[in-house]
């Protein structure tokens, strides 16, 4: 059988290309209309979309915007947040760049003549070549590009994606200097107001940044970006997506294959589903037979012990030491744990009095509202994160049914 040109192959280790994205045009329409006045948070668990989502805005932009994308996650100094931007700006909208920075601030100017008469090969090499001081002066350097962007005719919409991991790698290097670098950003997106600032940014976090935030008391500076969550794909999208995948290339499918793929994820995580759909894929095209739900089990059962996952899942615990702070740690690898080896998940009180134990075993003293608020904002990160799902009032379990099986056979 001739499988269709249009039909997209299977993403199954990179963001999807942004003409092959699909059941998300409704919430993109939503999203360029809020960025028409306002400043964004766009959050999303790690795999479930978020870069697919920022390629499609820089793919097809609205309303004349040029579009930046930058991920600052390895960096740790605003002076390179800004040095990025710069470098990324130049590398994307040369004519743009030009236009708007190339003309009239002389530092950019001294930067471009180093590029073009010794062959720089980075433009941020040639910035910070360009003056000595550059990491010292990066309020005064933010504020100049900011400043010339905003003359130009060109509307710019600078895309910062896992700006939470450069915030944790401030805290850890210099906390004063991540306070005075959000107190500093959140009063250049302020004034100008966004609706007559020629500049929009979309922040991007895979980790909660207002639990970040909170916990050094500094949640108030971002509080001024609209929050804009990416909503996960609802039953009928795994279904229709498991369908359309397998049947458009041929393959014979029960009835019942999509219900039990999606049934078996829980709440899915994106790269997942492409991985289980392309297993299945490939058990057919050995046999050429019909599909049935035993397959999609087997399909399951060798991804929790395959190598293309393993490397993937193990984020999901590894990430907890990065991102929750001291007796949180534990707690939650052993609540985890525990609602790994439940069949159908636990009650909050059942997970609260886990929790207490857990303190108790640490020797943690604290009084019991601090142990309650403590376990709440741990319960809350858990959600947010992607790990757990409230499935029926007050009875919480893993939301990825994959990550269930795979904690379980690792680390319960």
């Amino acid at each position: 059988m001739q499988i269709p040109k249009s039909l997209p192959e299977f993403y199954t280790g990179s963001p999807v290309d942004a003409p092959d994205l699909r059941y998300r045009s409704a919430f993109l329409d939503d999203l360029w209309d809020t960025l028409e006045a306002k400043h964004v948070l766009l959050t999303a668990p790690r795999r479930t979309g978020k870069t697919s989502i920022m390629d499609h805005l820089r793919a097809f932009p609205k309303s004349g915007y040029a579009v930046v994308y930058e991920n600052v996650q390895d960096l740790d100094h605003p002076a390179e947040f800004f040095a990025a931007l710069l470098s990324r700006f130049y590398d994307e909208h040369p004519k743009v760049f030009r236009d708007t920075l190339g003309k009239s601030w002389d530092l950019v100017k001294i930067a471009l003549g180093k590029i073009k008469e010794i062959g720089i090969s980075e433009f941020k090499v040639a910035l910070r070549e360009s003056d000595p001081d550059w990491r010292a002066k990066w309020k005064l350097h933010g504020e100049r590009f900011l400043q010339q962007v905003r003359k130009h005719d060109t509307p710019i919409l600078l895309i910062v994606d896992e700006l939470p991991d450069m915030l944790l790698n401030l805290k850890g290097g210099d906390p004063e200097l991540l306070r005075e670098f959000l107190a500093w950003f959140r009063t250049q997106r302020q004034n100008p107001k966004p609706k007559q600032d020629k500049v929009r940014w979309l922040i991007g976090g895979s980790v909660n940044l207002s639990s970040t935030l909170d916990s050094v008391g500094m949640v108030d500076l971002i509080n001024d970006l609209e929050d804009v969550p990416l909503p996960v794909l609802t039953v009928e999208e795994v279904m229709d997506f498991v369908s359309t995948m397998l049947t458009e290339r041929g393959v014979g499918l029960d009835p019942g294959v999509p219900a039990r793929l999606a049934a078996r994820l829980g709440r899915p995580i994106p790269l997942f589903m492409q991985m289980i759909t392309q297993d299945l894929y490939r058990r057919w095209k050995k046999r050429e037979r019909a599909l049935g739900v035993a397959d999609v089990d087997a399909a399951f059962a060798d991804l929790v012990i395959s190598n293309a996952a393993r490397d993937k899942l193990q984020h999901y615990y590894s990430r907890i030491a990065r991102y929750y702070d001291g007796s949180k740690v534990s707690a939650a690898h052993t609540l985890l744990s525990r609602l790994s080896l439940s069949d159908g998940g636990l009650s909050r009180s059942r997970l609260l009095q886990d929790f207490e134990q857990i303190l108790a075993a640490e020797g943690v003293a604290w009084p019991a509202h601090q142990r309650k608020q403590q376990f709440n904002q741990l319960l809350r990160d858990l959600e947010n994160d992607f790990y757990v799902a409230e499935i029926t009032a007050d009875q919480f379990d893993f939301a990825s049914g994959i990550l269930k099986s795979w904690w379980k056979k690792y680390y319960a």
